[in-house]
């Protein structure tokens, strides 16, 4: 078992990318159902306000930290986190070990041709990759019991969802124990940025911890408010865990 701590009210396991993959294989493995996210500045914010997203985080198998910020609170809080492990990078890493391993994969979410296009890309990209399902993120609620059943009959190894949070949190918080994926994770934007409708920031700024400010670049209006007004309240979470410290 990893090392967990305690960011702000989220557990997390303390792992490197390598140590991360490792422990995938072991649930998949098991063929029981296991529950992944990531936390960054701002899922930390939106789980001090909502309780049930909180608990949903916490009760994860396996907690990421996709974000250098919180890194870098963990080392000045005296718990340091060993890594980033980002999700757009383990969902690569785990597209490729697929193609090895001959786990079968579902896509959720997205617009429809974009998870199209992502499922054409990577079975050109990864040849032996097995893309047993895919659908779009949009659904009314009646229809959403219909989405569950298709990724249920799939019987795919890992589910990737691809919607926003807290909508694919408690989606899969909700849903994961019925569906028995072995692996499900969430993982907001990555679709848009694997086929390439969302450019990625250089390697410099994701290590400065600036890859917020190159995404908010591409997409102002629609971020401004997350990063510039609603975020901001991690400095106010850093400051009460340092001042309980």
């Amino acid at each position: 078992m990893s090392e967990r701590i305690n960011m702000m009210g989220c557990q997390v396991d303390n792992l490197t990318m390598e140590e991360t993959l490792q422990t995938i294989d072991g649930f998949i493995q098991t063929g029981r159902p296991h529950q992944h996210v990531v936390v960054n500045v701002d899922k930390l914010v939106k789980a001090a306000h909502d309780a049930e997203l909180r608990r949903i985080i916490n009760d994860c198998a396996l907690v990421n930290v996709d974000g250098m910020p919180v890194v870098w609170a963990s080392r000045l809080l005296g718990k340091p986190l060993k890594e980033r492990v980002a999700g757009v990078d383990l969902f690569e890493a785990l597209m490729q070990r697929s193609s090895k391993t001959g786990w079968r994969v579902f896509l959720l979410g997205a617009r429809e041709e974009v998870v199209s296009e992502v499922k054409r890309q990577y079975e050109i990209k990864y040849p032996g990759l097995t893309v047993c399902g895919y659908r779009n993120g949009y659904w009314k609620p009646e229809e959403e019991a219909g989405v569950v059943e298709q990724i249920r009959e799939a019987r795919a190894d890992l589910l990737f969802v691809a919607i926003s949070s807290p909508k694919k949190e408690h989606f899969l918080g909700q849903y994961q124990a019925h569906m028995k994926i072995p692996f499900a994770m969430g993982v907001g934007g990555t679709f848009d940025v694997a086929v390439g409708r969302v450019k990625r920031a250089p390697l410099w700024m994701q290590k400065s911890g600036l890859e917020w400010f190159y995404r908010f670049l591409q997409e102002p209006r629609r971020m401004f408010r997350r990063y510039f007004i609603e975020d901001m309240a991690f400095v106010w979470l850093f400051l009460k865990e340092a001042a309980r410290r």
